[in-house]
């Protein structure tokens, strides 16, 4: 990890100042090999982790990688954007630019004023720090608490996306008696977040993949010293989760504005049932993606699964007309080169290009290993 800025978090003072009034606090650049593969790093995709300040001050953790049409990906409850960072560098490889945000209390992200108990502040949030890094248009793809978040956000601002990818979402009718229900008992909620702890525990592969072990726990080692040092700075996100409102009118929205809509679940999710990505899907009219014996968080447990997803998906014959359709609209040709989409997705100078790290020309491609993970596509009806 190369450090490019400091990092004492006591200081806060900004080591540079980005186009749209973002001040720049601290940045690494981590080489998405894994451990062992340092002497190797040229050969392999930089993904730049970076805690800014926006204009009014409030202090933002991002990473940053690739070039091309921008992913926005918002991490589950308790995680972080950089615990992805394995997954994200395959993406990374298919032809995209990453930006994984780590929102409100988490990650290197301030909490929210007043505890952070208004769910639809973390959603105004993650809307100021996609506004002030400059993208114009993308795609939006969230775990768990982060698909509720871009799915909220898509709703309401419907011509900046793309589409919305959800992974294991609390978004859709089942999920939403659920929390209703534990209004009136917070015990519900509560033994779901003792299942969330014990399904994230199995995610670390120990015996299956020690490699993969290793390689997580290295990612996994910030978020976990963060907890450990301050337990009651997700209490805010946590209540949130608890007071918020029904997901249906922003379903219901992204279907009237014609944004797809991709519901991504495991079939053995015991968190948030199978039931709640297919009654998403039904309402915004977007087809579901069924991950055989996935639980919550497998996505974390095999980096390989999604982007493979993603790969069939994309070069669909229905994912090539969608990116024909949106291209057209922008002006853009099927073969334009990575300045043209660029010049379309992101502000001139968008704070985010700079952001970006410099890559090995031309990008090498991350050995693929095959999925751990078999699914199947239930297109609407």
């Amino acid at each position: 990890m190369k450090l490019i800025g400091p990092c004492r978090q006591d200081e806060q003072k900004p080591v540079a100042t980005l186009e749209g009034g973002i001040d720049l606090i601290s940045s690494s650049d981590e080489v998405l090999a894994g451990p062992g593969r340092h002497d190797e790093s040229d050969r392999f995709p930089h993904l730049a982790r970076h805690r800014i300040s926006l204009a009014d001050g409030h202090q933002v953790g991002v990473a940053v990688c690739g070039r091309g049409v921008p992913i926005v990906l918002v991490h589950g409850y308790t995680a972080e954007g950089m615990l992805y960072a394995q997954t994200l560098s395959r993406i990374v490889a298919a032809g995209f630019k990453v930006v994984a945000i780590d929102s409100a209390g988490h990650g290197s992200t301030q909490g929210l004023p007043m505890g952070g108990a208004d769910f639809e502040a973390y959603t105004r949030l993650l809307g100021r720090v996609v506004d002030e890094l400059g993208i114009r248009k993308a795609m939006f793809a969230g775990h768990s608490m982060g698909g509720r978040l871009v799915t909220e956000l898509a709703a309401r601002h419907p011509d900046r996306a793309l589409g919305v990818i959800l992974l294991d979402a609390i978004v859709g009718e089942p999920w939403d008696r659920i929390v209703k229900i534990s209004r009136f008992n917070p015990l519900l909620l509560a033994g779901v977040g003792g299942i969330l702890l014990a399904d994230s525990l199995s995610t670390v592969p120990f015996v299956h993949d020690p490699r993969q072990a290793v390689k997580f726990g290295r990612l996994a080692r910030p978020m976990v010293r963060s907890h450990l040092r301050n337990p009651l700075r997700i209490a805010g996100p946590g209540i949130s989760i608890l007071r918020s409102t029904s997901s249906r009118w922003m379903l219901e929205k992204l279907r009237k504005e014609h944004v797809p809509v991709v519901a991504i679940h495991g079939d053995r999710d015991v968190v948030v049932p199978l039931s709640t990505a297919r009654s998403a899907a039904k309402i915004a009219g977007g087809m579901v993606v069924v991950v055989e014996g996935g639980r919550h968080s497998w996505l974390l447990k095999d980096p390989e699964t999604l982007p493979a997803i993603l790969r069939e998906l994309f070069e669909s014959p229905l994912g090539q007309e969608s990116r024909r359709r949106d291209f057209e609209r922008l002006g853009l040709d099927l073969d334009a080169g990575l300045d043209e989409i660029e010049s379309v997705f992101y502000d001139p100078d968008a704070a985010v290009l700079a952001l970006t790290p410099e890559q090995p020309d031309p990008l090498p491609q991350v050995r693929r290993r095959a999925p751990r993970y078999s699914w199947r596509i239930e297109l609407p009806a």
